[in-house]
């Protein structure tokens, strides 16, 4: 596989960006105040094709982005600290000619949404958060949960074993189908639309180095736990947020437990919205698209 595997056409202008020393792969559509969307594992900016040109109608400029080590974007051997991807989102924003976007992060995307927001509040006007606990809420649940949130985290902690990407990527990718599956809802899991992202996500995790660069945030997230640099992070994430925050999470979440991330409203001091979806899992952008489309819309125009 190559990176023209996400070079995928449609009602969108993909181009490359310059931003915190690091070339982007991004899609755009649409003019007006700018949404960015921020993808998360196992996904890369497919993950948004369904929202793009909707946001874009809706009178916004809808850009996704293939994160640090994904898709087509750059592919560093470091860089996957919590600092310096959230410098990525807002060197992005600059980058695009822009002073604050809305962030819609799912995921993985979804954590570093909240580390954007938390660092550089002025250009992040509002976030939207699918699927993701705020990062020390998680933190804390891993330790305080073991039957719970840590035998859910349990598989990705195997992350941290070294040339794990090998496996990630063994039988073209069959393992990132899994994690789809397991953290999927159902009834999107039993869908035609199921089979054919997970394929699109299988390719694309087999471009080259991007199993290894989308395995490092979380050997990160493990491995700071006793540096300096990761107590640093957590005394500035402890920090109240800001910034208006709208958060989504399906109620069959396998990979964040509800419990978890609905602990997180207790870092915002700013307005704060927490919705839990009913017979939804991790991805509720892909699993009931128009209910999270309209979500957003109201947030953004809010």
């Amino acid at each position: 596989m190559d990176e023209s595997t996400v070079l995928v056409d449609g009602p969108w202008t993909h181009r490359w960006v310059g931003a915190n020393g690091n070339r982007f792969h991004v899609v755009e559509a649409g003019t007006g105040p700018l949404v960015l969307f921020l993808h998360g594992f196992p996904e890369f900016w497919w993950a948004w094709h369904e929202m793009l040109p909707a946001v874009a109608d809706a009178g916004f400029r809808a850009v996704a982005v293939d994160m640090r080590g994904y898709g087509a974007s750059d592919k560093p051997p470091r860089g996957y600290d919590g600092f310096t991807m959230a410098a990525d989102v807002t060197g992005l924003i600059r980058a695009l000619g822009e002073r604050q976007a809305t962030l819609v992060g799912s995921g993985f995307g979804g954590m570093v949404g909240w580390a954007a927001a938390a660092f550089h509040p002025r250009m992040v006007r509002r976030l939207v958060v699918l699927g993701a606990a705020h990062p020390l809420r998680l933190r804390a649940a891993i330790v305080a949960d073991p039957r719970g949130q840590f035998s859910a985290a349990a598989r990705t902690l195997k992350f941290q074993l070294p040339r794990y990407e090998h496996l990630l990527v063994r039988d073209d990718a069959a393992m990132v189908g899994e994690f789809l599956r397991r953290w999927s809802g159902p009834a999107w899991a039993a869908s035609p639309e199921f089979a054919a992202y997970a394929a699109r996500c299988r390719a694309a995790m087999q471009i080259p180095q991007a199993a290894f660069c989308a395995l490092e945030g979380y050997r990160w997230a493990f491995r700071s736990v006793l540096r300096l640099h990761g107590y640093r992070f957590v005394k500035q994430m402890q920090q109240p947020l800001t910034t208006p925050t709208l958060q989504l999470h399906g109620a069959l979440d396998t990979a964040v437990l509800p419990r978890t991330a609905q602990g997180s409203g207790r870092y915002c001091v700013a307005p704060y919205e927490w919705r839990l979806l009913d017979g939804i899992g991790h991805f509720p952008h892909l699993e009931a698209p128009d209910l999270v489309l309209g979500e957003v819309l109201r947030w953004t125009k809010s």
